[in-house]
């Protein structure tokens, strides 16, 4: 079964293209679709991933990547 995850192009928490590539590592089956999530407010103030239906939120990258693990199929 592959991951469904996705990240915003607009958060100011996250790079884009390092994140892609940090993604690819835990979930290399996963198509990582980049587009705004519609989650502005947290957005604004954290990290976030969306990952197999559940807003992972952090206070870096690193940090949200790193709790995505757990919900990764």
């Amino acid at each position: 079964m592959r991951n469904d995850i996705r990240i915003c192009d607009k958060c100011k928490h996250m790079k884009v293209k390092s994140a892609l590539s940090k993604l690819s590592v835990i979930a290399p089956d996963a198509e990582v679709k980049v587009a705004c999530k519609s989650y502005c407010g947290p957005c604004s103030r954290f990290a976030f991933i969306f990952i197999n239906g559940r807003y992972v939120t952090a206070a870096t990258e690193d940090e949200a990547i790193e709790k995505a693990k757990k919900y990764v199929k």
